[in-house]
């Protein structure tokens, strides 16, 4: 079994005091479902899973990238099809690797939302690990290479849009820590994304978003109490949405420390890590009515 992880619209307001600051402006061809799917090893596992909201149907996935053999997870509703195909959110794990709490969300989007979710894997298959030194060892060399972040990530991306079950024209990413600052970094490349939502990530970035780059409506939901996120970094990754002209909003939830989304996060006794549920309900809520404004009504 695999471990989980420790891991609208008030005046501009300084991140210091918390609350919400919203910005500005723009939207929305990808390979080829074929050239996509050259790129997959698919299928590995299938399952369904009767849940509330009705059925969803989940497989493990087998892709590569520059010669790395990478293992994602999908879910969607079960009458999802090529005939009725939905709007697609891709998952992005925390450092410590593709976990339990990456597929546990992939299938509660599918689940709650309604929409086809894909958990990615940023580091190759079978890659976890559980002590921050060995996190870091994986995390930090796509932290010192912003391109590379973005080529793994989007390699994932593809192979999701080319999925039969999948409306390639209504993508999302969103991520936790880590995989908050991959979305990120999705975003200011811009990629065709609807929307992203980052949580509890890493702001700053040593490529920032060019003016009009940005297609995604992008969504920050930080811990006002986060250490890990310092304010310069805040206030930087705000005026880099402006300089954009980005479509953003930046939330912060109070007392909130880092992974403050996932019921594991104190398992280490990591300092200014933990879990905060009432956030964490806040940020999930807030983040489903982004996705539902960047798809539109229509399913």
């Amino acid at each position: 079994m695999r471990k989980s992880s420790v891991s609208t619209s008030p005046p501009m307001r300084d991140p210091r005091g918390g609350g919400r600051v919203e910005g500005r402006a723009l939207h929305s061809c990808m390979m080829t479902k074929a050239q996509a799917f050259s790129l997959a090893l698919i299928v590995v596992a299938c399952a369904c899973v009767r849940a509330v909201g009705g059925e969803i149907v989940t497989r493990e996935v087998e892709y590569e990238h520059d010669g790395t053999v990478l293992l994602g997870y999908f879910a969607a509703p079960a009458d999802a099809s090529a005939e009725r195909p939905v709007p697609g959110v891709i998952v992005v794990h925390e450092w410590w690797g593709h976990d339990d709490f990456a597929r546990e969300r992939a299938e509660r989007i599918a689940r709650e939302l309604g929409y086809a979710a894909f958990a990615i894997d940023m580091y190759g298959k079978g890659k976890l690990v559980s002590t921050p030194a060995e996190a870091s060892a994986l995390a930090t060399p796509f932290a010192a290479d912003r391109s590379r972040m973005r080529a793994r990530a989007k390699a994932g991306m593809e192979v999701f849009a080319a999925m039969d079950e999948v409306d390639a024209a209504r993508l999302a990413s969103i991520g936790f820590c880590f995989g908050g600052t991959v979305s990120l970094e999705l975003a200011r490349a811009g990629e065709p994304l609807r929307a992203v939502v980052a949580f509890h990530a890493n702001l700053a970035t040593p490529l920032p978003a060019r003016e009009g780059a940005v297609r995604a409506k992008v969504l920050v939901c930080n811990g006002a109490a986060d250490p890990l996120v310092p304010m310069e970094d805040r206030a930087r990754f705000i005026r880099e949405m402006e300089a954009a002209k980005a479509d953003y909003q930046f939330i912060e939830y109070a007392a909130a420390l880092h992974s403050f989304t996932n019921p594991g996060a104190d398992a280490h006794g990591i300092p200014g890590v933990g879990y905060d549920e009432r956030a964490e309900r806040r940020s999930w809520r807030d983040m489903s009515a982004w996705l539902e404004e960047a798809f539109g009504a229509e399913r």
